[in-house]
């Protein structure tokens, strides 16, 4: 590999489908995967196999489906764990396994109660084992950063014997600061032998933020591949940032060279697919984005402050650093309208990088009709929500036909429903704490089904009195978690679409038997 080049390792699949509430069907997970080829990450972690019969599907559809990046499977250090990740990603045109055991003290003595003799032998094993099915073998050694240096030196010298093409080092949970990790990682590429024959990796997490920082430390000092998630999505506080990462290499070249004096560290992203992505990721996983998010937060590219806004049209670079055409927002903002005609709806989705079935565009652009007739003006992020949410959609089982809602000062909050069940009408009415509440309880009432709701949240898409509403729930039922979206310039409406959504999502998975999976940490 050239050593000017940093590999984007996304483990979005993976660490960031972790995030508690975030839990993404197998379509979804096939449609990021596809969207992630697009963006032109290097290696893609689809998944943990050996944990649940979903996980293994999910895997080896990645691997079946999608081409242009390797594609990796978790496997722990034993047999059955790398047996299964050999077999989920075998119809790959490239292919890895990923094996990881811990080192720390800590974890040795308290998880895994081994010696660390033991955790030698079965890390050397399970690269060995892992050789049989792939010839990428990467390896891992949990919680490096609190591991002793002589035994994660020992231990890395070991699976390079045995096999290993990438050495990862984790900050499992986040413990080190910037300095420690660069340190870390160039005493590694110093001492341990071998080592020149491998890629070094990094893949930190973000308990005290700084995930991106130790990442882009390990890059300045020697490693050549970053594993990140879009949107730093992952455990507890999350991961590395992808476009955060990303860019700070693009944008900061003079700071990350292979050598003194040598060409400038890339990657192989296609920045302008950084903010679809972002967009896919957040609506499939019901994460909102917080505005001030870096990169593609609404208010990154957001000027208010008069001395700022006074530069700005002086001069971009006096207030930014990169342009929003840089990651794939349009540099200005494109309206539509009731009079915009189907050509031109379906020129600004190819514009928006949309690649639609004609069913696909049919939908689409009805429900674009409906929400142009109540709004006058129609936003790039409104038809973004107007798509994601007609070519997310799963067999609606239940479908809602009507909703009133009364309200007010020193009125009992009420609902009436009328929701069509396979061909049946059910009509219900309920009260409420308030308005979504009296609409919920309508639902369940008509349903016959009681999840409990675990999250909600609304949004305005765009600004303004007619903006349109996004609602976001996330719901429980027999153990496993849901996600259910919604819009409208209603945003009770748009509650109650979440709402229904997110059952039909239920009902979905109880057809198809998908079993809920167990987590891998690295």
């Amino acid at each position: 590999m050239s050593d000017d080049r940093v590999v984007i390792f996304d483990t979005t699949l993976r660490d960031g489908e972790q995030s508690p509430g975030a839990s993404l069907s197998i379509a979804e997970k096939l449609e990021i995967a596809h969207q992630l080829a697009v963006l032109g990450v290097d290696i893609i972690e689809a998944g943990f196999p050996v944990s649940s019969p979903a996980q293994f599907e999910a895997t080896r559809l990645v691997a079946e489906r999608v081409s242009g990046p390797t594609i990796a499977a978790l496997a722990r250090a034993s047999g059955g764990d790398i047996e299964a990740a050999g077999k989920a990603v075998a119809a790959a045109q490239k292919k890895r396994i990923h094996t990881f055991i811990a080192t720390s003290p800590v974890h040795m003595e308290h998880k895994l109660k081994k010696s660390a003799d033991e955790v030698l032998k079965m890390a050397v094993e399970a690269v060995k084992l892992a050789g049989q099915f792939v010839e990428d073998i990467e390896f891992s050694p949990e919680d490096a950063c609190r591991s002793e240096m002589p035994f994660l030196i020992e231990i890395l010298t070991a699976v390079i014997e045995a096999g290993a093409t990438t050495l990862n080092i984790p900050d499992t949970v986040g413990y080190v600061l910037p300095y420690e990790y660069g340190r870390i990682i160039a005493q590694l590429k110093s001492d341990v032998p071998g080592i020149d024959r491998c890629v070094i990796s990094t893949h930190c997490h973000n308990d005290l933020g700084m995930a991106v920082a130790n990442s882009l430390a390990g890059v300045r000092n020697g490693a050549r591949q970053v594993e990140c998630t879009v949107n730093g999505l992952g455990e507890r506080a999350g991961n590395a940032a992808l476009e955060e990462v990303v860019m700070s290499i693009h944008t900061r070249p003079d700071f990350f060279s292979a050598r003194s004096g040598q060409e400038p560290l890339r990657t192989n992203i296609n920045t302008k697919e950084i903010f679809r992505t972002s967009q896919l990721v957040s609506q499939l996983t019901g994460f909102v984005i917080q505005p001030n998010k870096a990169i593609v937060g609404a208010n990154a590219f957001a000027h208010e402050a008069g001395i700022h806004v006074d530069g700005i049209l002086k001069e971009r670079r006096t207030y930014e650093i990169m342009t929003p055409e840089t990651i794939g927002l349009g540099g200005s903002r494109m309206v539509l309208g009731r009079h915009t005609g189907r050509h031109g709806f379906v020129d600004r989705c190819r514009q928006l990088g949309y690649k639609l079935s004609e069913q696909e565009i049919e939908h689409a652009y009805q429900r674009f009709v409906e929400i142009a007739d109540k709004k006058k003006e129609v936003f790039d992020e409104d038809l973004a929500a107007i798509i994601n949410e007609e070519i997310h959609v799963v067999e609606h089982v239940y479908e809602l036909e009507y909703l009133h809602v009364a309200s007010g000062t020193g009125t009992l909050p009420t609902a009436s429903v009328k929701i069509r069940v396979q061909g049946e009408t059910k009509l219900a009415a309920a009260f409420g704490d308030g308005p979504v509440d009296a609409a919920y309880e309508a639902i369940r009432e008509a349903t016959g089904l009681s999840p409990k709701l675990e999250r909600y949240s609304i949004r305005a898409i765009t600004g303004g009195k007619e903006a349109l509403g996004e609602a976001t729930v996330k719901i429980v039922g027999n153990g496993r978690t849901f996600v259910g979206r919604g819009i409208s310039t209603d945003i009770i409406e748009a509650s109650a679409k979440a709402y229904v959504d997110a059952v039909n999502r239920m009902a979905a998975a109880r057809g198809m038997g998908e079993q809920a999976s167990l987590k891998g940490e690295v």
